[in-house]
């Protein structure tokens, strides 16, 4: 199963998709936040699962602290709009740890393959 990760900058994509390579998962985060191509997810990953990692931009500066603007942060949501409304799987990650967004997938990826 290919797992596709899409999601703005600063949300854990990168962790997420390590986590899951070491636990025998075929997952890779798909940077495409800067893309003007909305089915780009599609064309690069061609994923079975899509799993889409959302927070707010106080909630992204917390993490990451950056002088980026609301607009900034909604252009890339606009341009991920298409995978969003797509995802098979949405977690908002404010407030969770790491271990808890894993879990979440864990989770769901389960109860696909039973």
């Amino acid at each position: 199963m290919r797992i596709a990760i899409v999601g703005s900058c600063a949300l854990g994509k990168t962790v997420l998709a390590e986590s899951l390579q070491a636990l025998g998962y075929d997952a890779h985060e798909c940077t495409r936040e800067h893309s003007y191509v909305p089915t780009m997810w599609q064309k690069i990953a061609k994923p079975d699962v899509l799993i889409y990692l959302d927070a707010s931009l106080p909630a992204v500066v917390e993490r990451r602290p950056a002088d980026w603007s609301e607009e900034y942060l909604a252009e890339q949501n606009r341009r991920l709009s298409h995978a969003r409304q797509h995802c098979d799987l949405y977690i908002q990650t404010h407030g969770l740890s790491e271990e808890e967004v894993l879990g979440r997938v864990l989770d769901f990826l389960r109860g696909r393959e039973t």
